[in-house]
Formats: structure tokens, C-alpha cells, sequence
């Protein structure tokens, strides 16, 4: 892999986007989300973990059944109260999350930060979970499967189109529309994911990178000329 390169500036208006889970992040938010309430007696471990390694399985050969796995994964939120959800997230971020938010990719956003680019965070974990940590990464936006909510509670369902796969670049359109920009209103346009599910994302962009590549994305960037870095240390 090759070391993280520090940019030089070019004129015109710069896209940065990022993938979050075991990209920017050394590890999983929903993983980690997860855990944390396991370990507060809010979830069963042995029943979560059962179904959680089927859907990563899932997740890993390209087969994911978003809809069902967004059922699996925002089930938790729908059972308790968002004043308990928002203190237990703050415990979270500062327990789970900082650890695995390397010096590394903390550099990588400030250096787009720097450069003036309209960045954002594009995941496909929900805005509950990311929201903070797009916050502690300095990411201005948030792109990322947004969980319904009734009357101050959240439902347990997502609404509108999750951001996996062909969602994230519907939503990532959307998002630049609602600015009044499209992907032609971009000198340089940039991806940083770690997963073959971001594909057709990597491929809207003009600039991809694969950091810390899974098997098949690390073939697809060989193959496409893409570079590859890591984050990770």
C-alpha cells in the first residue's frame, strides 16, 4: 500500500467524500454500537452476534438484504427512550469510537477540510450511530440510512432510501441537488471506502481510493488504476 500523500491545491471546487466502517473508523460503528449495549444488558449477545455474523457473511459475498438487515440493526433504538439513547451515545463515542479513530484519517479529512472541498460522510450505518462521530471527525455532512421516528421515538424502520450501494450515489446526488450543485460542478471529485459494496459510488467519482481494501475491492482497484492507502497505526 502506498503512504497517504499530502495534496496540492488546484483551482475550482473540490467533492470529498467518505466511507465511515473500517475506512475512517479501524473497525465497525454498528459493530461497536452494538457491543456497547450488550455490554449495558440492552441486547442479547449471543442471539445479536448469531444474526449479526450472518449478515456480515452476507454483507462480505454482495447478497445483503439491506431492508432486512436495517430491521436487524435499528430494532434497538425502538426500545428505549432518545434522552437514554443520547446519554448512552456520548458514553459510546468516548468509549468505542476515539479509540479507533486513527491520527491517519484524522489527517486525511483535514486535509480536504484545508483544501476548501465540500466534504461528507456517506455511510450506510444509520445517522444516530454516524451523526456524532461525523461531528468528531470535523465532517460538516452526513449522508447515511436515516431511522423513522413517531412522537419523539424512533420506530425501528428507516425511512426514504438507505445509503448502501446504488442508494449512496442516489443520495449523494440528491444531497449535491438540494445545494444546487451536480457531480460537473467538481474540479476533483473524491471516495475513500474500504468495501466492494461502495463500487458504484468509487465509480462516480473522479478521484476513488481503496483504503484498507477488502479482497475484492482491492482486485477491482488494481484492475481500474485506483491507489490504494491505508489508515490504519
Amino acid at each position: 500500500m502506498t503512504a497517504l500523500q499530502h495534496l496540492t491545491p488546484v483551482e475550482g471546487r473540490e467533492l470529498a467524500l467518505f466511507d465511515l466502517d473500517n475506512t475512517l473508523l479501524a473497525g465497525d460503528s454498528d459493530f461497536e454500537w452494538a457491543q456497547f449495549l450488550i455490554g449495558r444488558g440492552s441486547l442479547d449477545g449471543e442471539l445479536h452476534a448469531a444474526r449479526n455474523r450472518d449478515f456480515y457473511q452476507q454483507y462480505v459475498d454482495g447478497t445483503l438484504d439491506i431492508f432486512e438487515f436495517l430491521e436487524f440493526q435499528l430494532a434497538p433504538l425502538s426500545r428505549h427512550d432518545r434522552a437514554q439513547l443520547d446519554a448512552w451515545h456520548r458514553e459510546f463515542v468516548a468509549t468505542r469510537i476515539r479509540p479507533i479513530m486513527s491520527e491517519r484519517a484524522r489527517e486525511l479529512v483535514r486535509m480536504h477540510v484545508e483544501r476548501g472541498a465540500l466534504c461528507a460522510l456517506v455511510t450506510a450505518t444509520n445517522s444516530f450511530v454516524t451523526g456524532p462521530i461525523a461531528h468528531e471527525f470535523g465532517i460538516p455532512h452526513l449522508i447515511a440510512t436515516v431511522p423513522a421516528h413517531s412522537h419523539g421515538r424512533f420506530t425501528g424502520k428507516p425511512r426514504g432510501e438507505p445509503s448502501f450501494r446504488e442508494g449512496k450515489v442516489q443520495r449523494v446526488e440528491a444531497w449535491l441537488e438540494s445545494l444546487g450543485l451536480w457531480r460537473g460542478s467538481f474540479t476533483k471529485s473524491w471516495f475513500y471506502s474500504d468495501s466492494h459494496n461502495d463500487l458504484p459510488l468509487l465509480a462516480w467519482v473522479s478521484d476513488p481510493v481503496a483504503v484498507d481494501p477488502d479482497a475484492r475491492l482491492a482486485e477491482a482497484a488494481r484492475s481500474n488504476g485506483w491507489p490504494t492507502i491505508s489508515l490504519r497505526g
